[in-house]
């Protein structure tokens, strides 16, 4: 967004100014008293004024068009940051586990982002699930795993590595907290990788938080029921 969407804002802020020019021609107007709104063009301080599309499509008749406007209604933008744009936020996780068996349930997850300025609340949500769910499969399950004697692969097909799963996860509460960035026009921040990269430690922290009365300050990844049950009864009273 921070890219595509830059270059996008230019090449539509370009569509708008030849089409003002356009569409001053059209309704015989001075460009300068054309304004755009609302997806038309309109002769200011009137009632006048020619939708985006008709002035699309009467920009493309080859014949009776000034040369100053060539044919078409069409622009192109581009845009390169100067300078890099920081999204942040927080993770909030609630873990629960089975001390019998070492087995990890998620019982509630909350995620406040700041991403800029939400162009998309429904896509930018589901990146955030999405990166969560990868996230939270790094820490409790996603391993390589090899055979110690032939050193063959054991986990080199999604049949055989751990992958996460739905029934991992509670419904995630989602919500943002945008700060405009001021690196770029549209004021957007990365989304994408915000979810891989706070639910990990926020999963195991939580995990280690509840084994903090045992004396557990240290779990390796990914935190499966089996190393949970080893660092239980390792730190068990005797």
């Amino acid at each position: 967004m921070i890219m595509g969407g830059s270059a996008l804002r230019a090449a539509a802020d370009e569509v708008i100014e030849r089409g003002k020019r356009f569409a001053a021609h059209f309704m015989e107007a001075d460009a300068a008293d054309i304004a755009f709104a609302d997806g038309a063009f309109t002769i200011a301080g009137t009632d006048r004024s020619m939708p985006i599309l008709q002035v699309a499509r009467m920009s493309f008749i080859p014949v009776g068009l000034p040369s100053e406007l060539g044919v078409g209604l069409q622009g192109a933008g581009a845009f390169s940051p100067g300078l890099p744009s920081f999204a942040n936020g927080c993770h909030i996780c609630e873990v629960e586990i089975d001390p019998d068996t070492g087995e990890v349930a998620l019982g509630r997850y909350a995620v406040v982002d700041d991403i800029g300025t939400v162009i998309n609340p429904l896509l930018a949500t589901g990146q955030i699930q999405g990166g969560v769910a990868q996230g939270v499969g790094q820490a409790l399950i996603e391993d390589i795993v090899y055979d110690r004697d032939s050193g063959q692969l054991l986990t080199g097909s999604l049949m055989d590595y751990g992958v996460p799963r739905a029934d991992m996860l509670p419904a995630l509460t989602v919500d943002f907290s945008p700060v405009p960035s001021t690196t770029n026009p549209l004021g957007a921040k990365g989304v994408g990788e915000g979810g891989t990269i706070a639910a990990t430690p926020a999963v195991i922290n939580a995990i280690l938080d509840a084994l903090a009365p045992l004396g557990v300050i240290d779990l390796p990844m990914p935190a499966t029921p089996e190393r949970i049950w080893h660092a239980i009864r390792e730190h068990a009273p005797s």
